[in-house]
């Protein structure tokens, strides 16, 4: 069987694989989360009772061969008795990144207002970005996560890009021929084609993992069919 024969999915076949691949992830309750797909794209929808769930849901589709959009539209809703205050979410985030060794605490900032989480401040890498983020958006009450820690570069654009690309080649999930690599200052810009969403996502945290970047401009495209 070729590969254009496998990845040539209805949307009936599409739907049958979010589901069971939703019902697979054992942090996602699966009968309270709606599934539509059409030519391709996949709607999600109702609801989760954490910002948590509602990420790890969209992450599990990512995963499933031959869709080509996602459409994120899982409510986050509060099921549990106690009520959570803003004031209490603040602290119990701001408490996690100061547990957290891999994150500079004294240039974060946390806010929060009804429930969702806004992070700024800079850092030095990317990976310290991501870790904020995931520290807290598993914590009780949280209904969402906005990200705006800056990251601010130390090293050349020349270096960045060299950086990039030799990983790239290091990486068993992507093909370094198929993924071109521009640097303008801290800014990356990634252009070319992958087969599935999980390498448009691994060809991004890649970028991301270099030193001195602030800034993925991801313009990479998922075509099952492109050509070798």
């Amino acid at each position: 069987m070729t590969m254009t024969q496998t990845i040539m999915k209805t949307d009936g076949e599409l739907k049958t694989d979010v589901l069971a691949e939703l019902k697979y992830e054992p942090s996602v309750k699966v009968t309270d989360i709606g599934v539509l797909v059409k030519d391709g794209t996949v709607t999600l929808n109702g609801y989760v009772t954490s910002y948590n769930e509602k990420w790890e849901a969209v992450r599990a589709v990512k995963r499933i061969l031959g869709v080509k959009a996602i459409a994120d539209d899982i409510e986050v809703r509060m099921m549990n008795a106690v009520h959570h205050a803003d004031g209490d979410i603040a602290a119990a985030a701001a408490n996690h990144i100061e547990w957290c060794r891999s994150i500079p605490k004294e240039t974060i900032n946390v806010t929060v207002r009804d429930g969702w989480i806004t992070l700024d401040g800079e850092v030095e890498w990317w990976y310290q970005k991501n870790d904020a983020q995931n520290v807290v958006q598993s914590l009780s009450g949280v209904k969402g996560v906005s990200n705006l820690i800056s990251v601010k570069p130390k090293v050349t654009a020349e270096a960045v890009e060299s950086a990039i690309k030799s990983a790239f080649k290091r990486n068993s999930l992507l093909d370094a021929n198929k993924i071109h690599v521009h640097t303008i200052g801290g800014k990356v810009i990634l252009r070319g084609n992958v087969r599935s969403f999980v390498e448009l996502d691994e060809a991004e945290r890649v970028a991301w993992a270099a030193s001195g970047v602030s800034m993925v401009d991801n313009q990479i495209t998922v075509d099952w069919f492109f050509e070798e």
